[in-house]
């Protein structure tokens, strides 16, 4: 997919990007919601989306919101920009993963419902231990976030395991934007 994209983005600096591209049409892959979420914010660009997203953020709800919001009335709530429209405009923010734990750290607010993938806790609790974080759902988990572990990654290095040959083309074509994601982000 990267070897065919002009430019990859994240969910921290997809608007910043989006932003600074010179092109009108954006054929924004593969988060709908992303995409979407983008979109609202940079009004004259047009986009396409195509129908991909997130199975751990799109399966949240309204109702799940209204649920959370009415056991936690104190608590605000703070998304990822994946989830569903409708989650997102309960969200008092809604912002990538590190734009959550800073924008809780520096709320003057106490109480949070949390709607991304639950790991995102630890760090929130981590850091602030004077304030209380209640996830949107207990079935937040992302499975394959899972997979990744640090014993899994230190064997891979220290083995060679799993190493990905790719053509030289195949990779520079690649490569190229990633580069230009960083060139934008800047």
């Amino acid at each position: 997919l990267k070897r065919n994209a002009d430019v990859c983005v994240t969910s921290s600096n997809a608007l910043k990007i989006v932003k600074a591209l010179p092109n009108k049409y954006i054929y924004f892959i593969p988060d709908k919601n992303l995409g979407r979420y983008v979109a609202e914010q940079v009004p004259e660009k047009e986009f396409i989306f195509n129908h991909g997203y997130c199975p751990v953020h799109a399966k949240l709800t309204k109702e799940q919101v209204l649920k959370a919001k009415e056991a936690h009335p104190n608590a605000v709530l703070l998304v990822h920009p994946e989830c569903e429209k409708e989650v997102v405009e309960e969200a008092v923010y809604a912002g990538s993963t590190a734009g959550i734990i800073d924008y809780a750290g520096k709320s003057e607010k106490t109480e949070f419902i949390i709607g991304t993938e639950l790991g995102v806790l630890y760090d929130l609790r981590k850091n602030n231990p004077d304030k209380k974080f209640y996830p949107l759902t207990e079935t937040l988990i992302c499975s394959d976030m899972k997979k990744i572990t640090l014993d899994k990654i230190i064997d891979s290095l220290e083995k060679n395991t799993f190493e990905v040959d790719l053509e030289e083309q195949f990779a520079k074509e690649a490569h190229a934007p990633l580069v230009r994601m960083l060139e934008l982000a800047k």
